[in-house]
């Protein structure tokens, strides 16, 4: 199996001077920023998703996130991304980022699908479209 195959998509981030602390490292919060980035991305790619008028809609219910080294600033983060779990009503997207070959950090978020133009309020689960299902699963799970 390919590396293309386990990990559809790619997305590229140059870290900026803002992401750092004073240790020069990315602060933790812009991870889950950039993980979002990848995600609406590939699913823009993929689904021609653009999140206004669409009938896909989500939300993120858990997220792990695993740091096997750092990103400073000025490093181009490879931002690797595929599906790790196929659920009724969820998907768990699997996520890699590495500098230079080097691997940065791991992560794992659960989406749960809801029904388009749900508010937090007035969510309700509904199944992942088949749509959803073959634009996305063109790829085994991430290893």
């Amino acid at each position: 199996m390919t590396d293309e195959q386990r990990w559809p998509h790619r997305e590229r981030i140059k870290v900026r001077y803002q992401e750092v602390d004073l240790q020069n490292v990315v602060f933790n919060a812009h991870y889950m920023g950039w993980c979002d980035i990848a995600t609406a991305a590939w699913f823009d790619a993929a689904l021609g998703w653009t999140g206004v008028d669409d009938d896909l809609d989500w939300m993120l219910v858990r997220a792990q996130l695993d740091w096997q080294d750092s990103a400073t600033y000025g490093d181009t983060v490879d931002l690797d991304c595929g599906i790790a779990r196929w659920g009724n009503t969820s998907l768990d997207v699997a996520f890699r980022g590495t500098v230079a070959g080097r691997p940065v950090f791991t992560a794992l978020i659960t989406y749960v699908c809801i029904v388009a133009g749900s508010t937090k309020e007035t969510a309700k689960t509904t199944p992942v479209t088949d749509r959803m299902r073959s634009a996305l699963a063109q790829a085994p799970t991430p290893t």
